[in-house]
């Protein structure tokens, strides 16, 4: 009988992964977990550093999430959302529709639809669709809806999505089947060509000198477009911060100022927090009197409220794939019409809204809710800003960013040049294969190493990762 990792090599292919260097090596084969803890074929343990890739919220086999998908085990596993609802999909919808609103304020429109789906990519996808047909019946078809992104957007796989998105390394090759988007810079503050700010020990946010010059970028953008008569459809973002471009954080106020300015140009605000949501990124306020926790969306924080929200990964908890697109009433009311008139949302998906995910996602805003989950989400919060601090001592350690349970560390040569690594020398790669070794897993943007523990990792097990990913920057040095 071949071994799994014989099997893996002989059938699997894996992916954003360079087959040829995994072929070269025996894989980690992952055979159970328990709450922050993964367990390999031959027994040894890991701390999962970035919850499975940016999904695990509350940690593996949490058995209140077991015991909902057990419990809708006994009744259904799936059937079709096409001309059929289910339960645990309607009552999702409505528990997804409150949280979001919880801190929406006028003049900003209620989210009032769900249309569910099954990843983050699709989720955008959706959201893409809705606002492009929504644009052609409110303005007219003049001319084609365009959109604007960030520098370094990645909004997912599907064409539509990978067409948003502004990262050469994932999306030249793809370039002949894409539609064209417009891109505006990121508020990179750290490597930002209008930050006078010299290296400094400390978040490049905190110490930056500017005059707001990313946002005056937006405005031009903005303005140059409606002067060509076609103003933009839509401003898609990921608030707070940007995953996939290297953890790279906006400056308090950056996100608020963006998006005042797309209203003013009655551009349509499509977030993208398949990343971000779900208490990511932290409470923007304490619970009010009769609410059960604080905002779970990264929009709120500073109060910019889209006409769409997109959510996925955390969504389930991390166990079954399952994505939302939420949306006004408006934007659903434009869809309406007699059957012969064509109206309606020509997409969907065979899982959409299944009972199993939908479970999985329930039990899980219950655990997000409670007010022992926001306060355990505070504490952990401090305790790896507390960690990641002595990571500064390190000369190759260039920036720390941190939003919430979200955290970057950028890999420099020097950090008082930043001049960063080439891609051939596989910085990142090379610390988080030394932090495999030394039990941690996670998986490096480039440059950035991405620590995203788990809601239940305890204070030791913080204090470890951070070991690990120190350990891994001094190996940087060795021959």
């Amino acid at each position: 009988m071949p071994s799994l990792a014989q099997l893996d090599h002989a059938y699997v292919w894996h992916p954003f992964t360079q087959m040829r260097d995994w072929l070269r090596r025996e894989p980690i084969v992952i055979t159970s977990g328990q709450g922050a803890v993964l367990r390999d074929e031959k027994g040894r343990e890991y701390l999962d550093a970035n919850s499975s890739i940016w999904t695990n919220l509350h940690g593996h086999r949490h058995p209140k999430i077991n015991a909902a998908i057990a419990r809708q085990l006994r009744k259904i596993a799936h059937s079709s959302a096409l001309g059929l609802a289910n339960e645990p999909a309607a009552q999702l919808a409505g528990k997804l529709v409150l949280a979001a609103n919880a801190n929406r304020r006028p003049p900003a429109a209620k989210l009032a639809k769900v249309f569910f789906s099954d990843d983050g990519s699709t989720a955008l996808e959706v959201a893409l669709k809705l606002a492009y047909q929504f644009t052609l019946r409110t303005r007219g078809p003049q001319a084609p809806p365009r959109f604007l992104s960030l520098a370094g957007a990645y909004h997912g796989d599907t064409v539509g999505a990978v067409s948003l998105g502004h990262i050469d390394l994932f999306h030249q090759a793809y370039g002949g089947m894409l539609f064209k988007s417009d891109q505006v810079m990121a508020p990179y503050c750290y490597r930002c060509p209008f930050n006078r700010a010299q290296p400094q020990r400390a978040d490049a946010r905190e110490c930056r000198q500017c005059h707001w010059e990313c946002v005056s970028q937006v405005e031009q953008k903005f303005s140059a477009q409606k002067n060509k008569g076609n103003p933009y459809a839509a401003f898609v973002f990921e608030p707070l911060m940007q995953g996939a471009a290297g953890m790279i954080p906006q400056p308090e106020g950056w996100l608020k100022r963006v998006t005042e300015i797309a209203r003013g140009h009655r551009a349509l605000l499509i977030a993208d927090e398949v990343m971000t949501g779900f208490g990511r990124t932290g409470n923007s306020r304490p619970a009010r009197a009769g609410e059960r926790s604080g905002t779970l969306f990264a929009s709120d924080h500073e109060n910019a409220q889209p006409d769409f929200l997109c959510v996925a990964k955390g969504l389930s908890g991390g166990y079954l794939p399952l994505a939302a697109t939420l949306t006004t009433r408006k934007v659903f009311n434009a869809f309406l019409g007699e059957y012969e008139e064509c109206k309606t949302f020509f997409h969907g998906h065979s899982f959409t809204g299944n009972q199993l995910g939908s479970a999985a996602a329930l039990a899980s805003l219950d655990l997000l809710q409670s007010a022992i989950s926001m306060r355990v989400r505070k504490q952990l919060e401090n305790q790896l800003r507390e960690e990641l601090a002595s990571l500064w001592t390190l000369s190759n350690v260039g920036d720390i960013r941190q939003v919430g349970l979200v955290a970057g560390v950028e890999l420099v040569k020097d950090w008082r040049t930043r001049e960063p690594f080439a891609l051939r020398e596989r910085a990142g790669i090379r610390v988080c294969e030394a932090m495999a070794r030394q039990g941690v897993l996670t998986r490096p943007v480039g440059n950035v190493i991405v620590l995203m523990p788990p809601y239940c990792t305890t204070q030791t097990q913080v204090r470890q990762m951070v070991a690990a990913l120190a350990a891994g920057i001094r190996n940087l040095r060795q021959p």
